[in-house]
């Protein structure tokens, strides 16, 4: 449970969650309510899946035509579950129930985890439920033709893969130019490939767990990398993470951003002033935050610059 809060490296993964902790969960946690009608849990988007990790739970506004964010959480591919709680914290339905309530509705989905399962499975997991959301959102009043996908640490990773790859989405009947855009909020292994990376902190060995997958050449940090696949035609993004982010992986959201914006996707960068990688994804619940209030303006217009860059430390060439 501790790793659920995550990103893809260690490092953060007892100090974070101490932080969050000694931060004391009253400050940082606000619970937003919404009626329980308007929630759905536990829905299999896989037909005939009986596995607990093909299951999503649906925060649903009121009315009709309102967007759609899918949401993948983190823990780092080998931890993390949808129904996270820490204390009295509901960590990922707090996030439904807070966008669900501003007239965006959520899908927090699972996906299955490693050694279970690959990456390569992982990013067939969440292309599956965007297909379900986008087969069936409809029927809850949804306008699918808004549908936006996003997530915090390993899920901001799988998130960037399946909107990013033709052949993620082609696999289950899309294409990237069903979504409309990506919210990548502390992502990691983006760029595999990047040494400067691993000269900020020693992680080389636990990516390789992660993705290597008994390829015995260097091949694997390509083939992984998300940042391979950034090209003209790929749905905007909005790529966000805390000040307090470790320089690795503020390296890492800076090479996508540039990356995406090369190859003229629309793409903004957003430094979030006051928080950490775990805290993070506390903020992403709490609509007096600048991270919620950028996402929100990105959903509305995601072609339009969400708010100026704050604090970026140019990492790119150190």
């Amino acid at each position: 449970m501790v790793a659920s809060l995550l990103l893809m490296g260690p490092g953060l993964i007892l100090s974070g969650y101490v932080a969050v902790r000694r931060a004391g969960m009253a400050v940082l946690y606000r619970p937003i309510s919404l009626p329980d009608q308007q929630v759905r849990h536990d829905i299999s988007y896989i037909e005939g899946s009986t596995d607990e990790k093909h299951r999503l739970d649906l925060f649903l506004p009121q009315g009709t035509n309102w967007p759609v964010l899918i949401f993948v959480h983190g823990g780092g591919l080998t931890s993390g579950d949808k129904s996270l709680h820490v204390f009295v914290a509901d960590v990922y339905g707090n996030i439904g129930r807070c966008f669900a309530a501003a007239g965006i509705g959520v899908a927090v989905i699972n996906y299955r985890l490693q050694p279970h399962v690959t990456w390569r499975q992982q990013v067939e997991d969440v292309a599956s439920a965007t297909a379900w959301v986008y087969s069936h959102l409809r029927l809850y009043g949804a306008d699918t033709g808004r549908l936006f996908i996003g997530g915090h640490s390993a899920g901001a990773h799988l998130s960037a893969r399946v909107a990013l790859d033709p052949k993620a989405l082609g696999r289950v009947g899309l294409s990237p130019e069903t979504l409309s855009g990506v919210i990548a909020v502390c992502g990691a292994a983006f760029d595999l490939c990047d040494n400067q990376t691993y000269r900020f902190c020693h992680r080389l060995r636990q990516y390789e767990q992660r993705f290597r997958c008994d390829d015995p050449t260097e091949a694997w940090k390509t083939e992984a990398s998300p940042i391979r696949f950034a090209a003209a035609g790929a749905p905007p993004f909005l790529v966000m993470y805390p000040e307090g982010e470790s320089k690795s992986l503020q390296r890492q959201s800076q090479l996508l951003h540039e990356a995406l914006r090369r190859n003229d996707v629309p793409s903004e960068l957003l430094v979030v002033p006051g928080e950490g990688h775990c805290r993070m994804v506390l903020a992403l619940s709490r609509p007096d935050k600048i991270a919620v209030q950028a996402v929100r303006r990105f959903i509305e217009n995601p072609c339009q610059p969400v708010a100026p860059v704050r604090g970026v430390a140019d990492l790119t060439t150190a």
